[in-house]
């Protein structure tokens, strides 16, 4: 494999090593596919406002996330199956969080058991949820994460149904890891079902899926430990914003009372930092732990991972910040700002 030089060039090795309906189910959207490709667009329309003449030969990118110390603010979001992208799915994803000192997400959708990812060796890892009609099957899942050391639930609230992916329709794909009759189960979620959560465990949860300021106060006011700006991976709604696009509205409306992190779209260094500057206090990151899993199992996430620290490290250099908490929204201009008065020179 010759030289890799950025995230973005495991997608290309993944299509041609994966199955297409494989390649296709991981990297499709709904419908048209806008808020797919915004996703990523959104970012190119945040431009950075460097500060000079700052001493950065130390920079510190290390963070808390729920009281838990991690190396850097890229962490690794839930993405389901990952055994259809490379033998070791889950297990190697974990193993490679593991290596770069951050966090996984582990879906309940996954082709590995809470109890198998466990086995792989320490780490802070994390339990995405969907809320399911038979209250049982949920409170059964959260027992077995918390029993295996999960240290979060990670609510996903964006799935009364399941988005229409066109790809996966052409394709007939059909989810043959997972019994067929679990997606049949997904019900609606609704605020009482957090609260409901906070009553079988003490797990902080954070909600996963909001995109407005209206259900940012909602996911606060009902418990939530976090908010997780997301609309997953363009695949639920078409025409909804890009979520770096939402993230400074959800930020606004939280109000400090919890963190908010942004999944979605995050390819680059600069990407992470952007996320930063509007006010996220981290970063999810899906589809390049798929792709690069896919082209070079376990080697492969934790060589995306130690890209995206380099590139933020190299950003932070470059913008004359040596922390995290030094990152403001004075560092970037977005297109939706208002233009900057200029001083007006004394004559």
């Amino acid at each position: 494999m010759e030289e890799i030089t950025n995230v973005m060039e495991y997608e290309e090795i993944a299509r041609q090593k994966l199955p297409k309906m494989v390649y296709d189910y991981y990297a499709s959207g709904a419908e048209d596919q806008w808020t797919l490709k915004e996703n990523r667009n959104a970012f190119s329309r945040i431009l950075f406002r460097p500060r000079i003449l700052v001493d950065v030969s130390n920079i510190d990118m290390t963070t808390t996330v729920l009281g838990f110390k991690i190396s850097m603010p890229i962490m690794i979001a839930p993405t389901a199956m990952q055994k259809m992208a490379h033998p070791d799915g889950e297990n190697a994803t974990a193993r490679a969080a593991s290596a770069a000192d951050t966090i996984m997400t582990l879906s309940s959708w996954a082709t590995s058991s809470v109890e198998e990812v466990a086995s792989t060796g320490p780490g802070i890892r994390f339990f995405q949820l969907y809320v399911y009609k038979d209250r049982n099957v949920v409170a059964q899942l959260v027992r077995r994460a918390e029993r295996a050391g999960f240290k979060a639930i990670a609510l996903t609230v964006d799935t009364p149904r399941l988005g229409r992916r066109e790809a996966d329709i052409k394709n007939r794909f059909v989810h043959e890891p997972l019994p067929r009759w679990i997606q049949t189960l997904l019900t609606t979620c609704v605020p009482q079902d957090v609260k409901w959560l906070q009553t079988i465990t003490s797990l902080p949860i954070l909600v996963k899926g909001v995109l407005t300021a209206e259900d940012a106060k909602l996911a606060v006011q009902n418990g939530a430990a976090g908010i997780i700006v997301s609309n997953h991976g363009a695949r639920q709604l078409d025409y909804v914003p890009a979520t770096i696009t939402a993230l400074e509205e959800v930020v606004k409306a939280a109000q400090g009372r919890v963190p908010v992190f942004l999944d979605g779209g995050v390819r680059r260094g600069t990407d992470v930092f952007k996320a930063l500057a509007l006010g996220a206090s981290g970063v999810f990151i899906g589809r390049p732990v798929l792709f690069s899993l896919a082209a070079d199992g376990e080697a492969g996430v934790r060589k995306v991972l130690q890209m995206l620290r380099d590139e933020l490290e190299l950003t932070m250099a470059l913008s004359g910040c040596t922390s995290l908490k030094e990152i403001t929204r004075s560092h970037i201009a977005t297109d939706w700002d208002p233009p900057r008065s200029l001083p007006s020179s004394k004559l």
